[in-house]
């Protein structure tokens, strides 16, 4: 007869649940990303294609922070993506489409954050905090180029046309590195 369980082990269920939610979310958005950099670089806007790339390096960094948490959790990380990623953006709707996406993001991960504070994990909630405020940074960039397009439109898109999309020595990402 199976043991019945403990409400400290019910907690920590609860736990891993959101976790493993929030990295679906960060493979998800690691993939998508990346081919919005392919897209953005085979259009020739280098810098585009540059920040977007550094973007989707913080969205690793994220997934694997999360499942560093799931793994000392005694869990088991999800390879699953939490959505189907969507090919062939034009550039003037990647920024407004990423603005939603990481928008999202925020509001599900302050749920997140509440459950596990609900549950006595106070590690999990510390790696959300800080990963809400990568993710608003985000959230401000795509934003902030989306309202660029939508105001100056081919003015602002000629402007980046040609850059390169070399993100050169740096691997940090976009919140830890080149995009501050």
């Amino acid at each position: 007869m199976p043991k019945a369980k403990t409400e400290k082990e019910k907690r920590k269920e609860k736990v891993l649940v959101v976790l493993n939610k929030a990295r679906a979310m960060e493979l998800y958005a690691i993939s998508q990303y990346m081919n919005q950099h392919y897209g953005l670089d085979g259009m020739d806007y280098g810098e585009l294609a540059r920040d977007m790339k550094l973007i989707a390096i913080d969205e690793m960094r994220h997934a694997e922070q999360f499942a560093e948490r799931i793994k000392e959790l005694g869990g088991e990380p999800t390879t699953d993506l939490a959505d189907k990623v969507i090919k062939a953006q034009d550039v003037r709707t990647i920024f407004p489409f990423d603005a939603s996406v990481e928008d999202s993001t925020i509001d599900v991960y302050n749920q997140f954050l509440q459950v596990c504070r609900e549950c006595g994990d106070n590690v999990s909630s510390k790696l959300f905090e800080a990963i809400i405020d990568e993710e608003q940074a985000h959230f401000n960039h795509f934003d902030n180029v989306g309202n660029h397009i939508k105001t100056l439109g081919d003015t602002y898109l000629s402007k980046i046309a040609g850059t390169s999309a070399s993100t050169g020595p740096s691997t940090k990402g976009f919140s830890l590195g080149a995009g501050e």
